[in-house]
């Protein structure tokens, strides 16, 4: 393939533009993503039809082998996927889930109760966002549907809280990856002042865009309000209808399975606490077999360290065993465990599907360096530098809207952050990173193609589109609410006015709110 010249210019947009603009109108997610992947791939090529074609089907392999090697990440994550499918489908035949549900009826007696109860355990499973969406979904789903809360409504608490605490704890695979990039970067200009660790717990409190977007969270799981399309779920949840069945697959939905009636509360606590504990303790364990003789061991360093979907997958298959072995009990019969297997893959394909084409779409992104063209364009605006840490949040926010990933926005631009403020005002370093992270998950959380969306769906149960559009009012106005705080904070330099500036933003926009909730 020759270098193409659509390459880190403003035709990059135009993938993922045409497979967010057709997700958003058509609510057909894979021919979207596919749409944009056909677009990239000829951009790529040029527009010549056989190399196109041959570029497709060397973007198809290497889903699972690139580079001369398998491709382990995106393996082990559809494993992830399976084994978790097979495991909340054993719970169910056990009666466990019914269990779980009709013991949270008698202690949470409300929609309320079963809103917060979700967003406390949010934060609690702050260690990975894979792990937070996917096993607060599992936990909190039964709760939730008998409250009658829509499940758009349990997405929408699951993403707003998963990156952001994962973002704004040091012990998470979040922090790992951030100090490992901060780190490198102090190496870099010699910065001697503080350490990757300092400086990550100096840039919490200017982290603008998570703090508020846990404070909303919190907000609306208390006072039940709800504003654009979120309104009309909660009309039909009314009635029974916790999600549009019209619209095509829901993802990790398990329905019709058979269930024992002697279940217990355990049968679902059991398989769930193994399952957390075991996945912590991978992820600890390999971060330690990973670790150079030469460092000192951290928690720190065992996350920097570790293998994340090899630590996933071995914490899903012990829960499993346990899960397993706990049954032998209950004498369920091996029609049982089929039956699960199955039908626990069969509920993740849609999930595993979409991944799929949004992988896809993602490393054309890499290609056409979408993101590079967006730094590029910050570098080009002739601003006050006082301006600096509201340009950075909107322009992180644009790429990671863009290209679907976080951590492929944190890699792009912390670096360009690092070397704009280095030249220009150096006091502003640290907010220039916050701002850089705090958008970077605003964008992760509107973006149709961001593997956060779509876990954070398939761990609700809802529609994958459904969950994008009711999210999005959300996430814009706590956008706004973070651009006042970055804007005071460039122009003061104080943490705190910032911070004041954007919690009378927040009190204000939950006044407004008021008037237009349901």
């Amino acid at each position: 393939m020759h270098e193409s010249t659509f390459i880190a210019t403003a035709w990059s947009l135009l993938p993922p533009f045409v497979a967010i603009l057709m997700a958003v109108v058509t609510h057909r997610v894979l021919i979207s993503l596919g749409a944009g992947i056909l677009v990239g791939a000829l951009l790529l090529n040029q527009f010549e039809l056989y190399p196109t074609l041959n570029y497709l089907i060397t973007l198809a392999s290497r889903l699972v082998y690139e580079d001369g090697q398998i491709n382990t990440w995106n393996i082990l994550i559809v494993l992830f996927l399976c084994l978790l499918g097979i495991l909340a489908s054993l719970i169910s035949i056990s009666g466990g889930k019914r269990a779980f549900t009709e013991w949270a009826l008698l202690h949470i007696r409300s929609q309320r109760g079963a809103r917060i109860f979700t967003v406390l355990l949010g934060m609690l499973f702050f260690i990975d966002d894979y792990f937070n969406t996917l096993t607060v979904g599992n936990i909190s789903r039964p709760l939730t549907d008998s409250q009658n809360v829509p499940r758009a409504k349990l997405a929408y608490l699951i993403d707003s809280v998963a990156a952001s605490s994962c973002i704004l704890c040091p012990f998470s695979s979040w922090g790992a990856y951030i100090m490992g990039i901060i780190g490198s970067l102090f190496i870099t200009y010699s910065i001697v002042d503080y350490s990757a660790l300092t400086a990550f717990l100096t840039i919490i409190p200017m982290n603008l865009y998570p703090i508020f977007a846990l404070l909303m969270a919190l907000a609306m799981a208390y006072l039940g309000w709800d504003i654009g399309a979120m309104k009309k779920h909660y009309q039909r949840a009314r009635q029974g209808e916790l999600y549009d069945k019209n619209k095509g697959a829901i993802l990790g939905a398990i329905e019709g399975l058979p269930e024992y009636d002697n279940g217990h509360v355990y049968d679902l606590m059991i398989p769930i606490i193994s399952l957390i504990i075991a996945t912590i303790g991978a992820l600890l364990g390999y971060g330690y077999l990973n670790v150079p003789n030469s460092q000192t061991i951290t928690v720190f360093i065992l996350l920097e360290n570790t293998d994340v979907a090899l630590a996933l997958v071995t914490g899903a298959s012990i829960g499993l065993l346990i899960t397993l072995l706990l049954y032998l009990k209950k004498y369920l019969r091996w029609q049982d465990y089929k039956i699960a297997a199955t039908s626990g893959i069969k509920a993740m394909s849609p999930a595993i599907y979409i991944l799929l084409f949004a992988w896809s779409i993602i490393h054309i992104i890499n290609e056409m360096h979408t993101g590079l063209y967006l730094a590029n364009l910050l570098t080009e605006i002739n601003l006050p530098f006082t301006f600096l840490p509201f340009l950075l949040f909107v322009i992180a926010g644009i790429a990671a809207f863009s290209t679907g990933t976080s951590w492929g926005t944190f890699g792009i631009m912390l670096p360009l952050a690092a070397e704009i403020v280095m030249s220009t005002e150096p006091t502003l370093l640290l907010p220039a990173f916050s701002a850089v992270l705090a958008g970077s998950v605003f964008g992760d959380h509107c973006s149709p193609i961001s593997d956060t969306t779509i876990l954070s769906a398939t761990g609700a149960g809802a529609n994958h589109i459904d969950h994008v559009i009711t999210q999005m009012p959300y996430a814009l106005l706590i956008a706004g609410i973070a651009s006042l705080g970055y804007l005071a904070l460039g122009f003061t330099g104080s943490v705190m006015i910032a911070l004041l500036t954007s919690s009378v933003a927040f009190i204000c926009c939950l006044v407004g709110m008021r008037f237009f909730s349901r």
